[in-house]
Formats: C-alpha cells, sequence, structure tokens
C-alpha cells in the first residue's frame, strides 16, 4: 500500500497528462523563482550550519582566499616580473570569482543527490534545489569579495559607479549561466554517478587554462585562443569594471550566446527528464 501511494504522489507530481512535459518544466522554474523567501532562508541555513560553533564562520574562507592572494600574487608576480600594483587587484577579483565558478559546478553536480531525502518526501519545484545551492555559493562568493575590496584600497584602485554598475551587470550573466550549468550537470550526474570526479577533473584543468592568475596578454599573439573559453568572458565581464577597464563586446556577446544556447539545451533535457529525477537518486 505504501509502493502504491507512493507511485500515486509521484504521478501527481510529474506524471500528469493534462499538460505537456515542456509546460510542466516551465512551471517548476518560475515556481522555483517565485518561492525566493524559502530558497534563501535554505541557502542561509546550510552556510549557518556548515560554520555553527564557528567564530570566523564564513570569513574563515576569506582569511584562507587572503593568504592565497598573497602568496600566490608574490610568487607569480615575481617570476612574470609584473607590477603587484595591477597584479594584486587582477589576482584578487580573479581567484575570487573563479572559485564561486568551480564552488557552482562542483556542488551542481551533486545539488539533486545531496538532498536526496528532502526530494523524495517533500513537494517543491526541482529549480528551488539549484537556486539553494547557488545562494549558497553566491553568500560565499561575497565574503570573498572583500579580500578584492581591501586590495583595491590599498593600491588605489576605484572603479566607479559606472564600473560597479557594468560589474554587477557582468554578474548577473554569470548567475543566468550559472544556472543552466548547475541544472544541466545535476541531472546529468544524478543518472551517472561518475561523472562528478570527472567535472572536478575538468575543473582542475578549466583553471590552468583560463586567465586567473596570469593575464590573456601574456599569449601575445595567441590571444585569440581565449575566445575558445566561455569562463575567461563571463569572468572578464565582472573583473574588467572593477579594475576600472571596459570589457570587450566579445566577452558580453560569448556570454549572451553561451547562456541562449545552454539554457535551450537544458530546458530541453529539463522537460523530458525532470520528471525521472526522483527516481534515479
Amino acid at each position: 500500500m505504501t509502493g502504491a501511494l507512493f507511485h500515486r504522489r509521484s504521478g501527481d507530481i510529474y506524471d500528469s497528462g493534462d499538460r505537456s512535459q515542456s509546460e510542466r518544466a516551465w512551471d517548476d522554474l518560475l515556481d522555483g523563482g517565485r518561492r525566493w523567501r524559502l530558497w534563501s532562508k535554505l541557502g542561509w541555513h546550510d552556510i549557518r550550519k556548515r560554520y555553527r560553533r564557528s567564530v570566523l564562520g564564513p570569513f574563515w574562507l576569506t582569511l584562507s582566499m587572503a593568504v592565497m592572494v598573497a602568496s600566490l600574487g608574490l610568487i607569480y608576480g615575481t617570476l612574470f616580473r609584473l607590477d603587484l600594483e595591477n597584479y594584486l587587484p587582477f589576482l584578487a577579483i580573479g581567484l575570487a570569482t573563479w572559485n564561486f565558478v568551480a564552488s557552482f559546478l562542483n556542488e551542481g553536480c551533486t545539488s539533486f543527490i545531496d538532498l536526496e531525502p528532502l526530494i523524495k518526501n517533500v513537494r517543491i519545484p526541482m529549480s528551488l534545489h539549484i537556486l539553494r545551492v547557488l545562494w549558497r555559493n553566491l553568500i560565499i562568493y561575497a565574503h570573498n569579495i572583500v579580500i578584492f575590496a581591501v586590495v583595491a584600497v590599498i593600491f588605489g584602485v576605484w572603479p566607479g559607479v559606472t564600473g560597479v554598475l557594468l560589474a554587477l551587470a557582468g554578474l548577473g550573466l554569470l548567475l543566468v549561466n550559472a544556472g543552466w550549468i548547475m541544472l544541466l550537470c545535476g541531472m546529468i550526474c544524478t543518472r551517472f554517478r561518475d561523472v562528478p570526479p570527472i567535472v572536478a577533473s575538468v575543473i582542475q584543468l578549466l583553471f590552468f587554462v583560463t586567465p586567473v592568475m596570469w593575464k590573456p596578454e601574456l599569449l601575445g599573439d595567441r590571444r585569440y585562443l581565449m575566445v575558445l573559453n566561455p569562463f575567461y568572458h563571463l569572468i572578464e565581464v565582472i573583473r574588467a569594471p572593477l579594475l576600472g577597464q571596459t570589457p570587450g563586446w566579445e566577452n558580453w556577446a560569448v556570454g549572451l550566446l553561451f547562456a541562449a544556447a545552454g539554457w535551450a539545451f537544458t530546458f530541453a533535457v529539463f522537460a523530458r527528464f525532470r520528471k525521472r529525477i526522483a527516481y534515479w537518486l
């Protein structure tokens, strides 16, 4: 009887025949966005739970980021003979943003797996779980941005109001891309449990081929290779304005195309396999 009840409940949520799967997938995304109070509180609860009884809380990550920026800044600045006044702000915002990217890529893969009991027992939109993880990582990113703010004050870097607004627009573009990447990775990794370690290895590779610790100018005539790396463009639309520079039109174009193509593909996959996520867990 319990099995029949669970089957009937699952059918009520996922297998209703009154609407197409595309419509139900779209409603899932909209409903998840509307419940911002729920996923924001859940994300904040995750942060408090992770750092319970800790004096500094999430600022432990900020402290480790500060040590990393200082040490890597001195080492790579010396190796590449770079001016620390220009290199340290570049490194600080680059590392903070890359850590945010790496975090939502890694945690996006396990976003459904880690919340298996909740998904199987509570009727809430699947997209809400993605927003919860994304919000949690955005809070940590906000803590790490403090390092850039301190470095910017020390070296007199002032992006101005226009720069801050452009950086916020760039962050919005990054979040739009993060949404579909996490949703797609979450579905794939729920079905194929060997994928998360593969993604972790790819992230390590991307870190070295993305200009985070090194500047694109070092590529010389081969700088065009950066066009093939979408994460470079997504980082640059945030980093450049905060450093008092203007991102190139190609950075925005690649980021927007990446978002449009990614969401189109992910929505098709989500509409097709959304109802199977609970059964894969």
